[in-house]
């Protein structure tokens, strides 16, 4: 079974019911595959998209997407989103990796994707909400005539291509195939007792498999509504609460505080409401009570984007005695919890979580095989320990990304760039907290006796080669860093010297 025969079956069973709500139009169930066919069958006739082919899409939430991700699911070909947030010349990374034919970019982005057609001169282009100079409108491909596919997709083709950057600071692209997204959707059914009488609001991007894997995708694996923002806007997620009645979202640590914090909380109803869930990081403890005062469970869901991503989950009837903690593992698939001994951790003993199941990546693009993996297990690199009662807690990374509102942030990606500047003797990067981000990017600098280097000046550095929220919010010079006997920086001790200063 594919995604694309999960959909078609939902059509056939309930064809008027609304699949998508988005701008004030309702998209059912029938018009949703309808759409798919055409878009599938269209990016076959029309642009040789195969089997085993990638397709970019850079753009805000729209529905397009959806249908992007279910036509290509029909092909058997993968799709390939891009973080709107990152520079350009990250894009183009990514686009020389992963080599897709096509690339659908949003109205709001296509002055940004203009350096990618002259570098990327093979890769064509197409355009959505917006006509443009040698961009293909979409509308005009996926409503044009077709014929029907010879080779429909199947179960284990690779059909969702997401980069994430490593700790060697280049991005790798994790491949999930229709059977893992739909065994993350059977999880998903599980964590959030999904069925199709529920209706989610979708405000995350969905570049990322939290936006789209967590809630999404399975809300129409389930047979129920998704209303879909472009982006997340406090007031919007409010006002839409209290219209549209949704029973389900989901936001990361720095959406809810924005929520929290907008002046019409007080008095928002959010009566329609079950649950709320979160993820990405360890959720602030004074993020939960404003939630279960007003009678809604503030659950969560851990995993990564090599996890599909549903691996732990906190369900609605343990949010409030068991708050703060990520949950119990997926209802298929096993966690462990490893220590540096590379024994399984005891009971309240802190180790590394290992996750194995059928949601999970089948692998790195381009990487060898087993590439994070040991003995079928992918290896995260975060810390939790498990109480008695079978919960998990996560106590923090091994590794030093940092994740700042909701993004993840690799800084040995910040530091390769500054070990180029010849002004720059060593240079670190470190997360700090932050009330508003949970964390914050911080540069340590020790520059050269000569050199005149400032501030103003590392930010002029990074400029155009990383993401804005990549950039460090604070730099600080130092005379040298702190590192161990072997010459290797010691990240705690040069956070502890950077909350001395603060």
């Amino acid at each position: 079974m594919t995604l694309y025969d999960i959909l078609d079956q939902w059509a056939q069973t309930q064809p008027g019911k609304t699949a998508l709500h988005f701008h004030g139009e309702d998209i059912s169930y029938a018009e949703l595959a309808h759409r798919v066919v055409r878009a599938s069958e269209a990016l076959s006739a029309e642009l040789g998209i195969l089997r085993g082919d990638r397709v970019g899409y850079l753009g805000y939430n729209r529905p397009e997407m959806l249908v992007l991700l279910f036509a290509l699911s029909r092909v058997g070909a993968m799709l390939l989103p891009l973080n709107f947030r990152l520079a350009a010349a990250e894009h183009q990374t990514i686009l020389e990796d992963a080599d897709p034919k096509v690339l659908v970019v949003g109205a709001e982005f296509l002055k940004a994707a203009q350096p990618l057609r002259s570098a990327l001169p093979q890769l064509q282009m197409m355009s959505i909400g917006a006509q443009a100079d040698s961009f293909r409108p979409w509308n005009a491909i996926a409503g044009s005539a077709t014929r029907p596919l010879e080779d429909l997709g199947q179960a284990q083709d690779p059909v969702l291509l997401v980069y994430t950057s490593g700790t060697t600071g280049r991005p790798k692209g994790a491949v999930h195939t229709q059977e893992g997204l739909i065994w993350n959707a059977i999880n998903s059914v599980h964590c959030h007792d999904l069925t199709s009488t529920d209706h989610v609001l979708t405000v995350l991007p969905m570049f990322h498999v939290g936006g789209l894997c967590i809630q999404t995708v399975p809300a129409l694996y389930a047979g129920a509504t998704v209303t879909l923002h472009e982006r997340f806007d406090a007031a919007h997620w409010l006002a839409d609460v209290a219209a549209r009645k949704p029973t389900l979202s989901l936001l990361v640590p720095a959406t809810i505080k924005a929520v929290l914090e907008h002046d019409h909380w007080s008095n928002a109803d959010l009566s329609s409401l079950r649950a709320l869930y979160t993820g990405s990081s360890t959720v602030p403890a004074a993020l939960f009570p404003p939630f279960h005062t007003r009678g809604i469970p503030l659950g969560q869901v851990y995993g990564a984007t090599e996890t599909g991503p549903v691996s732990i989950y906190l369900r609605a009837e343990y949010a409030t005695g068991k708050a703060g903690s990520a949950g119990k593992a997926a209802l298929h698939g096993d966690v462990r919890l490893v220590d540096r001994s590379g024994r399984d951790a005891a009971t309240s003993e802190v180790g590394e979580i290992w996750v194995r199941a059928p949601n999970v990546m089948r692998g790195y693009w381009k990487q060898p095989p087993g590439t994070g993996f040991e003995d079928g297990w992918f290896k995260t690199g975060d810390l939790a320990r498990q109480d008695e009662a079978g919960f998990y807690w996560v106590v923090g990374r091994s590794k030093d990304m940092i994740i700042s509102g909701g993004e993840n942030i690799y800084p040995a990606e910040i530091e390769n760039i500054l070990a180029e500047c010849p002004d720059i003797l060593e240079a670190a990067v470190i997360g700090m907290p932050d009330e508003r981000w949970g964390e914050v990017v911080v540069a340590a600098i020790v520059k050269k006796p000569e050199s005149a280097l400032d501030a103003p000046g590392i930010v002029h550095l990074l400029a155009g080669r990383l993401a804005r929220f990549k950039q460090p919010r604070r730099v600080v010079f130092l005379s040298s860093l702190p590192k161990n006997a072997l010459g290797k920086v010691q990240k705690p001790a040069l956070r502890e010297a950077m909350s001395a200063l603060t």
